[in-house]
Order: structure tokens, then C-alpha cells, then sequence
């Protein structure tokens, strides 16, 4: 044991200048053939001249090259020549018609986009963003290694944090980036809602853990480098008070972030319960990503034909939505089913069948459930008929949370909204106010007054940003365009199951 310290010394002293190289990812280099060619004939020289010696097992620390090899425009490339990336898609898309033209708000982005792919693809073997090249430790592995050699491997690139009013387009520019990057990159696309929930498992898989958040994001890491998170909104405390060390411990070992929000840095869990205790955060995020708004006014998940679909205003329509309900189920009959969500806990479903699922209101929002259970449900069903949306304000304010959780998540799984409710989208939501919009309310008469009160005005600033995001999407969930989207995508996956 007395020889311990003095190993972990020399340790620490050589992983400055040495780097250990499995033979597997000497000779796994698939893109540069010059590069495989020589490791080949190194590997071969040393393993005859290790064989001269009688060494059965060699076990080489190999030292790492000064220079990388020069990326040119073929590496970032097409296989016909023709450069890649989100920008050339977008372009693409918008020539064939699969997208419409937007404004210069949304052109700026996705020559950010580019320009971090650009960045990424030339900086490759720096973020060791390739999973077949990177190392194989597992997460707690990996931290227990970095309790001998501290390291500090901070990505030599800035990720992207994207903010905007709602329907700008910022999710639909993220996929597309996404999407762009190649297939054996160490990479992950996840709503933030999703992520956090993923966090806090791993949490309780590590209880008893010095320090658990280390290894959960040594874990995070060791699958994704780049990390795109959809809707990067905080209001839950639990979030909020350990966002800062997560991150931290994140950036620390590399990762990239490229994420969507409605707000801006600075506002994020704005009026939150220990807020003080979040705002290092902010400074985190803002030292590790490029901060972009999409100041665009234009909500373009309006621009398609709005039609009411499956959204009735109404009690009275309440018989036609299980009518409906039951057309789409189909011969099956619909009965009481459970879904499991996560740590044992199991959603009842009041009646499914055939892919659908039917709830009242208040089994699903006036209940204590949340993002996971939400989640559960759409990994089980990709329909949803809701019974009774009533509107909301200061008197089932905890209800119009879980509800625009619910379209958030229902959304991100593209799932399909039948509903009746007693107000449009919009009308929803009228009672639910920022506080700087509440300021602008002019001084009131008595009148004036009871017409507040009768409104249920409940002034609340998350609530307040994300009514506008809930409004763009419940439209959108209702279009014309979405629905037949679905019905085709629905009908790919059952002609892939028959196969």
C-alpha cells in the first residue's frame, strides 16, 4: 500500500502528456484509411516485437499525436460532394415544399445551427464525439477514475441556447440540426420535462453515493456529448436546486447543450421558491452556450388551416367525443386498463383500447400526477380523448399546470387530442396573466372590479408564458395538416408491425 501514492503521482504526472489507446480503437477508424493503415502496421509492429519478448498480453500506454489531421470540405461532406448540415436541409425542405419559407428570424438561427455543426464536425476527435472511439468505462467507472486523475475536459465548443415566443419554429430547428449530425456520434434529443425526470431516477439508483450528480451525469455523458433539450422550463424546486451542480458537472466532462425555451436565460424560474439559490445556474448556462432570441411575432403553428378537428366547445358535445372515441377504437372493446410509470408507480386508465385512451378532467389533471405519468401514458397509447376542459384562473391554478404539462408531453410524443372543453384555446387561458401584464390592468371602478373577480384572474408568470405555448400547440394538435400527418404516420407503423 506505501507504494500507492507515489503510483497515483506518476499517474497524474503522465495523463498530462499520455493517453491509453485500446487496440480496438487503433484499428476502428473507419473515416481516414491513411490513419487505420498505420495504426494497423504500428499494432502489427508492436504485437511481433511484444511476441520477440514473450509478453503474451501487452498492456502499452501509447502517447497522444500533437497535430490532428486536417478536415477538409469532403469530411463535412456529402457523398456527391455538396457540403451538409442543418442549413442545407432547411433549404432543401423549403424547395421541395415540406416547409414554408420563414422569416430572417429563423434564416439567423440555422446559420448558428451550422455554424456549431461546422464547428463540431472539425472538432470531432477533440469532443470525442464518436461512441465507437470513445472511451467504454461505464458511468460509475468513470467517476471512480476521476477520483485518481482529476480531470477537467470542457468541451472546446459553445453550445446553443434558443429562446423565442411560442410557434417560432425554435423545436423544428433544433430536430433539424439534430438530425443533420452523424449517426455514430455520442448524442441525445430528449424534452426537458423527459430529462429531468430521467435525472431523478438515476438519482435514486445512486442514494448512499458521495455524491450522486456526479455520477448520474458521468452516466449522461458517457451516451451523449451533445445534448439537445426541447423546452428548457423550470418551475419545480426540486429541479431548480440542482440544475446548477448537474450542469456543472456536465459541462466538466464535455457535453455539449443545445436547447429550446420560451424564456430567456435570466427569467427562467423567475419569482420560483429560492430562487437565489438557482441564479448560479444562469451564469453556468450562459458561460457554456451562445444565447440566441428568435424575436420572430410570427406563430407558425398557426398558419395551417386551423380547422376545429376533434376540439369541441361544450358540455353538450360530450356524447359525440365517446362516440368518436369508440369509431377510433374500433371493434375492440374499451375497458379499464393501468400503465406503468416509473418507481412503481402505475396510472389507472379509466377505459383504452386499440391505442386510445378516454378521461375525464379531473382523473387526469385534478389528480396528483405529473410528467411522468404523462409519459407513461403515451408510451402505451398515441390517443387521447379528455372529457371536460374547463377554464382556468386563480381557483384551479394547480390544474392548468398539470394540463399544459400534459399538451406539452402529448405534443412532444405527436400524439392525437380529442376533447371537449367549455371554451376555444385562447379562452382558456384568459384569466391566467404575467405579472407585468397584471401592472398594465388600468385602475379600476367598482365595476371593473367585479369584473375581475369574476374572471378568477390569477397572476402567475410561469403559468402566464406557457399559456401561450399550450394555446399554439392545442391549435396546431387540431389542424388539418397535423391530423393527416398522424393518420400517416399511424398507418407506416402498423404496416411495419404486420411486416
Amino acid at each position: 500500500m506505501r507504494y500507492l501514492p507515489r503510483a497515483v503521482r506518476q499517474i497524474r504526472c503522465f495523463s498530462h502528456v499520455y493517453r491509453e489507446v485500446s487496440l480496438n480503437e487503433l484499428v476502428g477508424n473507419r473515416r481516414d484509411p491513411i490513419r487505420r493503415n498505420f495504426s494497423s502496421y504500428f499494432v502489427e509492429k508492436y504485437l511481433h516485437s511484444a511476441k520477440i519478448e514473450g509478453s503474451s498480453k501487452p498492456n502499452l500506454v501509447f502517447l497522444r499525436p500533437f497535430s490532428s489531421p486536417v478536415i477538409t470540405d469532403s469530411d463535412i461532406a456529402t457523398p456527391n460532394g455538396e457540403k451538409a448540415g442543418p442549413f442545407v436541409e432547411y433549404e432543401r425542405r423549403i424547395a421541395s415544399g415540406e416547409l414554408i419559407e420563414g422569416d430572417h428570424f429563423q434564416v439567423d438561427t440555422i446559420q448558428l445551427l451550422q455554424r456549431l455543426y461546422d464547428e463540431l464536425i472539425e472538432k470531432e476527435d477533440e469532443c470525442q464525439l464518436d461512441r465507437y472511439t470513445s472511451s467504454k468505462k461505464a458511468g460509475r467507472s468513470r467517476w471512480l477514475w476521476s477520483r485518481l486523475i482529476p480531470q477537467s475536459t470542457y468541451a472546446p465548443v459553445k453550445g446553443l441556447y434558443l429562446y423565442g415566443g411560442v410557434g417560432t419554429g425554435k423545436t423544428m430547428l433544433m430536430d433539424l440540426f439534430y438530425e443533420q449530425l452523424p449517426s455514430n456520434w455520442r448524442k441525445k434529443r430528449i424534452h426537458f420535462h423527459d430529462f429531468m425526470l430521467n435525472v431523478h431516477s438515476r438519482l435514486q439508483m445512486h442514494k448512499g453515493v458521495a455524491d450522486p450528480l456526479e455520477v448520474v451525469a458521468a452516466e449522461i455523458s458517457d451516451a451523449a456529448i451533445i445534448l439537445c433539450l426541447d423546452e428548457f422550463m423550470v418551475s419545480d424546486v426540486a429541479d431548480a436546486l440542482i440544475l446548477n451542480r448537474l450542469f456543472r458537472h456536465l459541462f466538466s466532462k464535455g457535453v455539449v447543450l443545445v436547447s429550446t425555451s420560451n424564456r430567456a436565460p435570466d427569467n427562467l424560474y423567475e419569482g420560483g421558491l429560492q430562487r437565489d439559490l438557482f441564479l448560479p445556474f444562469i451564469e453556468t448556462l450562459k458561460e457554456r452556450c451562445v444565447v440566441h432570441e428568435i424575436g420572430s411575432s410570427v406563430d407558425y403553428r398557426k398558419m395551417g388551416s386551423a380547422e376545429q378537428g376533434y376540439y369541441f366547445v361544450g358540455s353538450k358535445y360530450n356524447e359525440l367525443l365517446k362516440q368518436k372515441f369508440q369509431e377510433l377504437v374500433g371493434d375492440e372493446e374499451p375497458r379499464p386498463q393501468v400503465v406503468e410509470v416509473v418507481m412503481g408507480r402505475r396510472l389507472e386508465v379509466p377505459l383504452g383500447a386499440n391505442g386510445c385512451a378516454y378521461f375525464p378532467f379531473e382523473e387526469l389533471c385534478d389528480k396528483p400526477l405529473g410528467a411522468a405519468d404523462y409519459f407513461g401514458l403515451f408510451k402505451k397509447f398515441h390517443t387521447l380523448a379528455l372529457e371536460g376542459v374547463p377554464k382556468f384562473g386563480a381557483s384551479n391554478r394547480t390544474a392548468a399546470y398539470r394540463f399544459v404539462t400534459l399538451v406539452d408531453v402529448m405534443y412532444e410524443n405527436k400524439a392525437r387530442l380529442l376533447c371537449t372543453a367549455e371554451a376555444s384555446p385562447i379562452e382558456l387561458f384568459e384569466s391566467i396573466v404575467t405579472v407585468s401584464d397584471a401592472r398594465k390592468l388600468s385602475p379600476r371602478s367598482s365595476s371593473r372590479s367585479q369584473k375581475r373577480d369574476d374572471l378568477d384572474l390569477c397572476v402567475d408568470n410561469e403559468l402566464g408564458f406557457a399559456k401561450d405555448r399550450t394555446i399554439s400547440r392545442l391549435t396546431e394538435l387540431n389542424s388539418r395538416e397535423f391530423l393527416e400527418q398522424f393518420e400517416a404516420n399511424l398507418k407506416k407503423h402498423s404496416q411495419a408491425v404486420e411486416a
